[in-house]
């Protein structure tokens, strides 16, 4: 054996490494359009469940405090995911959630029973029900623009706020509207 030995370059050359940059960059580029669309589904995700749980607050409410209690979609005149709770228009909020906090790209359809009617109120009394089911909202359809999956709350006569999914045939799966 030869006390000599050849050493060895440690490291990348720099064609090595421009050849890495571009790979990933060329990789990057493929993943956009895909992430894009993942934070717009997570926004419609994040504002039904908002408008979900701040139904369930007001209904919560007003049945812990004995009296009726208002969830109002779009304060302020706009149509975000915006709402309160409040026990009467005159009271201050017991609850409110900004439509900035995880869905600012996300509209809102509000409607009456008759699915025709825009609502933005619903009032809940002491037993938990809907007062005046005519006019208050009975669903809201929640979408974004560059997202594939819109969602549907519905509210119920009885009270009771369900998020689904009105792209599937309804009885095909318990996330079907």
């Amino acid at each position: 054996m030869s006390a000599i030995a050849k050493s060895k370059s440690v490291g990348f050359s720099l064609i090595e490494l421009i050849i890495g940059v571009v790979i990933v960059g060329i990789l990057a580029a493929l993943a956009m359009p895909s992430l894009q669309q993942m934070l717009r589904n997570s926004e419609v995700r994040n504002a039904a469940e908002s408008i979900t749980n701040g139904l369930q607050r007001a209904r919560a409410e007003a049945v812990s405090r004995n009296t009726n209690v208002q969830f109002v979609l779009g304060v302020d005149g706009t149509w975000a995911v915006d709402y309160v709770v409040k026990p009467n228009p005159a009271a201050p909020p017991i609850d409110s959630q900004s439509g900035e906090e995880g869905s600012p790209n996300v509209t809102l359809v509000a409607v009456a029973t008759d699915l025709a009617t825009p609502a933005d109120t619903v009032t809940f009394n002491n037993l938990g029900q809907i007062q005046d089911p005519g006019t208050a909202i009975s669903q809201v359809d929640i979408a974004a623009p560059g997202a594939t999956q819109n969602l549907r709350v519905t509210l119920g006569v009885g009270g009771g706020a369900r998020m689904c999914d009105p792209s599937l045939a309804p009885g095909s799966s318990p996330r079907a509207c």
